[in-house]
């Protein structure tokens, strides 16, 4: 049993505390946010995660888990500090490490005996040696101590299960004693433990999230192809994810990608690369092509409908993903804004995430259930992919709406069967029109002859 401390108890915080703790440790989540702390001493999650709130409670129970706004009471105790604080992009990409920055300073003057610190945070590449710097310069007195990046890799709806069974553990550090004590903490978890060193490690986390990126951004762009030629994008996907190298992951079309990850961090990288005088010519296509998403769903829906003006849009989904109530970079809300550009009026259903997007968006009428969201709407865009939205009684949607028209921005639908219940359905990349018939007829094979 180890003393840890954890920094921040946002999602990454949070969850990484919670899980420590179920693994035997003595956990101390710390924030200064004191009326999240004070909800969180009684039970009260701030986030929304799968399972999350029994295992928080479970764990604070056995008093595994505890939380304060003391970094003197926390960091004390402490044998591992874990920072897991915000970093949010600037307009250029640029991270903002303010955060990071205060709770190094707060760390140096807390500390009374050697500690490891272990930055979570997705940060800059060199970030690990300048923390380092800042510790060090403020300390009370000269203790040792040591920096490992330790980049966390957890999906949001699936973050405890990605905790607890990741696919790999990445350590990076100057010290490889620390390194090796952290991969200690991670020994239960019994997944491939990579050590590194700290810029090494800092930059395996942008470049996995620019991959996955890069992959729906791709199939994005294979859908618009597919449009074209009459082609279905779900069966091109299908096809090309039984190729091992390639994998069925990440190559849904639609919408494209969200949240407080891929947008955040693949501006940041090619900011970084930019600064450096690098011309990253892939992650500027990457997020042009997924910034063109939004605009493209505005645009079908227009097809549609005509003018957009008075209409009533209904949205089928709020949060960035399924399983979460997280609206940071939310497709939904980006199409909000774009539908009310144009006169629309919107109202919106989502399982978890609407008392959030209420308090960002009053102009949005938000619905009890999907069917009273459905109630006299000229259109619905599906912008979210719940599970509970495919098992819908799409009759009783048809019946309801002034307009049976759907715009499924994550073809969570199959569009013959939408034409045979009446519906106008446009998806992406699926290469049907509105009456469920291709787009588009293929052209006729070119035969040449040629002399031998």
């Amino acid at each position: 049993m180890k003393n840890l401390t954890v920094v921040g108890v946002g999602h990454v915080g949070l969850v990484t505390g919670a899980c420590f703790a179920d693994l035997g440790n003595r956990v101390v989540a710390l924030d200064t946010d004191q009326d999240r702390i004070a909800g969180l001493q009684r039970g009260e999650l701030p986030i929304y995660e799968p399972g999350l709130e029994e295992l928080v409670g479970r764990n604070l129970e056995a008093g595994r888990l505890r939380f304060t706004t003391s970094y003197a009471e926390s960091v004390a105790e402490a044998e591992f500090v874990f920072i897991a604080v915000g970093t949010p992009g600037g307009a250029e990409g640029e991270a903002d490490l303010k955060h990071i920055r205060q709770a190094a300073e707060s760390i140096a003057q807390a500390m009374i005996a050697p500690l490891i610190i272990v930055n979570k945070s997705t940060v800059p590449v060199g970030t690990g040696d300048w923390l380092a710097d800042i510790v060090r310069s403020h300390q009370r007195v000269s203790i040792p101590f040591s920096v490992v990046s330790n980049p966390e890799f957890l999906r949001e709806g699936a973050a405890i299960s990605d905790f607890m069974q990741p696919a790999r553990t990445v350590l990076g550090s100057t010290d490889p004693r620390a390194a090796e004590k952290v991969a200690q903490l991670h020994l239960p978890l019994r997944a491939p433990i990579m050590i590194t060193d700290l810029r090494t490690a800092e930059m395996i986390k942008y470049a996995s999230n620019a991959f996955l990126a890069t992959k729906i951004s791709f199939i994005n762009e294979i859908a618009n192809i597919c449009e074209a030629l009459g082609a279905d994008v779900k069966e091109v996907a299908t096809g090309m994810g039984y190729d091992p190298r390639i994998t069925p992951h990440f190559l849904e079309a639609g919408l494209g990608y969200g949240g407080s990850c891929f947008p955040k961090d693949v501006k940041a990288l090619a900011y970084m690369a930019a600064e450096k005088g690098r011309h990253p010519q892939l992650l500027q296509a990457v997020m042009e092509i997924n910034d063109d998403r939004r605009a493209l769903l505005v645009d079908k829906t227009r097809e549609m409908l005509g003018s957009l003006r008075g209409k009533l849009i209904g949205l089928l989904g709020l949060a960035f993903k399924p399983n979460t109530d997280d609206l940071r970079e939310a497709p939904a809300l980006e199409v909000a804004q774009l539908f009310s550009s144009e006169g629309a009026r919107l109202r919106a259903y989502d399982p978890v995430a609407m008392d959030r997007a209420a308090e960002l968006f009053p102009e949005i009428q938000m619905a009890s259930d999907p069917y009273s969201l459905a109630a006299d709407c000229d259109a619905i865009v599906v912008c979210t992919e719940w599970n509970e939205f495919i098992q819908l009684d799409l009759q009783r949607f048809h019946d309801q709406m002034r307009q049976p028209v759907i715009i499924d921005g994550r073809n969570i639908y199959d569009p013959k069967q939408m034409a045979r219940l009446g519906f106008r359905y446009a998806g992406f990349g699926q290469g049907y029109g509105p009456d469920g018939m291709p787009l588009s007829e293929p052209e006729p094979a070119r035969h040449e002859e040629r002399s031998l």
